[in-house]
């Protein structure tokens, strides 16, 4: 469109600039923009479409190739499901995530993928969002298997039976994900017992303060992980499960982690410092006993 003076050529022919030229003109660029918006719309929805989906009974695997491996990672899962409830002591967890409820694991096919649609950081290969219960990771991570997924669908377990209204020391969410990694929890099982033998642990009420997510000394955040694994399974081994599930009981119904302690228990753990103490005397012990 050019304007000469009091004229407008537009599509080569010149039009007198009047209202009707000018509406002329008008619906032309609306009809210009409103294409434009079709197509754009359009591709979006094709892209969104790209998604395939494999169902089980308690999650619905999206992934875009079969490189992804959606039926092994469907399998897996349900299997992890099982054996973590049973781990935890939910006897009933298997009647939830059903149907509506299946919890969503989306594979991305690159990490740039992965890290726009989540927002994580370059270093992250996976999250669980307890929001819409989904689990997101790469196609190409290798560890996804073994180690993110069981890791995430602890979280998302764990944080569905305890919710978010009791205080839930971040080591105990984090230890209940990572025991559940088999690698992980006999590493630190095993690692365990000469750090404390050296002093070389925190307290479990510094580790209760401690927000890991902004630690930056990479030490610290194994300690922390370490930790936080070897005392959960001084709880679930030494107590067993129903006593676990009776502490996870309470802090969902807003209990404070001593007073949740206290009653799960039965007084054997009135606070984090007797806590403290008893788990290093567990830990020791299965030195010697190993020797």
């Amino acid at each position: 469109m050019v304007r000469i003076k009091d004229r407008l050529v537009v599509s080569g022919k010149t039009l007198p600039l009047t209202i009707k030229s000018f509406s002329v003109l008008t619906t032309r660029w609306f009809l210009f923009v409103t294409t434009c918006l079709i197509m754009f719309f359009s591709f979006t929805s094709a892209h969104a479409q790209e998604w395939k989906e494999e169902k089980g009974d308690h999650f619905i695997v999206h992934y875009m190739n079969d490189a992804a491996r959606p039926k092994e990672i469907l399998r897996k899962a349900e299997i992890y499901y099982n054996k973590i409830a049973e781990d935890l002591g939910y006897p009933r967890y298997s009647n939830f995530w059903q149907w509506e409820k299946r919890v969503k694991i989306y594979i991305h096919p690159s990490k740039e993928a992965f890290q726009a649609a989540t927002g994580q950081p370059v270093w992250s290969h996976g999250m669980a969002s307890y929001l819409d219960k989904s689990i997101h990771s790469i196609e190409t991570n290798d560890n996804f298997l073994d180690a993110i997924l069981p890791h995430e669908i602890t979280h998302l377990v764990f944080r569905d039976f305890v919710g978010f209204k009791g205080e839930v020391a971040l080591w105990m969410d984090e230890g209940v994900a990572q025991w559940e990694e088999d690698d992980k929890r006999e590493a630190a099982i095993s690692a365990m017992p000469d750090l404390v033998a050296r002093g070389d642990t925190l307290t479990t009420q510094s580790l209760t303060s401690i927000d890991v997510r902004r630690e930056t000394d990479p030490a610290k955040v194994r300690l922390f992980y370490m930790q936080a694994i070897s005392l959960v399974d001084y709880l679930i081994k030494n107590y067993g499960t129903s006593s676990f599930t009776n502490l996870c009981r309470e802090l969902r119904d807003g209990k404070g982690l001593e007073e949740a302690m206290r009653i799960a228990y039965s007084n054997s753990i009135r606070n984090i410092e007797e806590l403290d103490d008893k788990w290093r005397k567990y830990v020791l012990r299965s030195k010697k006993s190993s020797q």
